[in-house]
């Protein structure tokens, strides 16, 4: 018995030492990348995993801190725990949108993120920036002043941009749902294509190819 013991206890750190050893994307996101409305399996951040072993990159693991409603206040808070644990090669960072849909000031929202764009380089990560637009009823100066935030940001720090994660999903019928915010599970691949071409090439970028 004492011996099964000690069998299970080297496979367990066997297994741990080889994920550690993995490449690691981590999706810092809200709502939009935690499956809400959606099954898990379905959810693009689901779908990315099985991408990445179809496309080659077998090696690679995802990493899901993202939570329903977070702001990138609460992101910036949350990454330098996440940063250390993860040890991650590329972060993805799709945050924002609850900032417009609550009225904060752009200038804001583009601090939060900057910070987490020179925390993410700093620890040695790529960084993909995923840009978010806010509907046109929130007005004209605000929504141009938010959309903004992202190709600014990601040309002031170059880093990889999706210039609109919501691109094809947000005026298609059947891929919204009720809310008229979040994804229907149909519209997850659309997600995933939308991030792809600009995730790619940081993949193989890291895995040499």
């Amino acid at each position: 018995m004492f011996r099964r013991s000690i069998v299970f206890c080297f496979l367990a750190l066997f297994a741990q030492l080889a994920m550690a050893n993995q490449p690691t994307v981590l999706v810092m996101g809200d709502s939009l990348s935690a499956a809400y409305g959606v099954q898990t399996e379905k959810a693009w951040v689901n779908l990315l995993r099985q991408r990445l072993e179809q496309q080659g990159f077998k090696q690679w693991q995802v990493a899901n801190a993202s939570i329903s409603g977070e702001t990138t206040d609460g992101g910036e808070r949350r990454l330098p725990d996440l940063l250390e644990r993860h040890d991650p090669q590329i972060v993805i960072l799709e945050l924002g949108g609850n900032d417009g849909l609550r009225g904060f000031p752009p200038k804001v929202t583009r601090t939060n993120l900057e910070d987490m764009i020179e925390q993410s380089k700093q620890s040695g990560a790529r960084v993909l920036l995923v840009g978010i637009q806010m509907p046109p009823n929130y007005g004209e100066r605000f929504t141009q002043a938010f959309a903004a935030i992202y190709p600014d940001l990601a040309e002031a720090h170059d880093t990889a941009l999706v210039p609109f994660f919501l691109d094809g999903i947000y005026n298609r019928e059947g891929f919204m749902q009720d809310d008229g915010i979040h994804p229907t599970a149909e519209a997850q691949p659309v997600l995933l294509d939308n991030v792809w071409p600009h995730l790619k090439p940081l993949l193989e970028a890291e895995s040499g190819q």
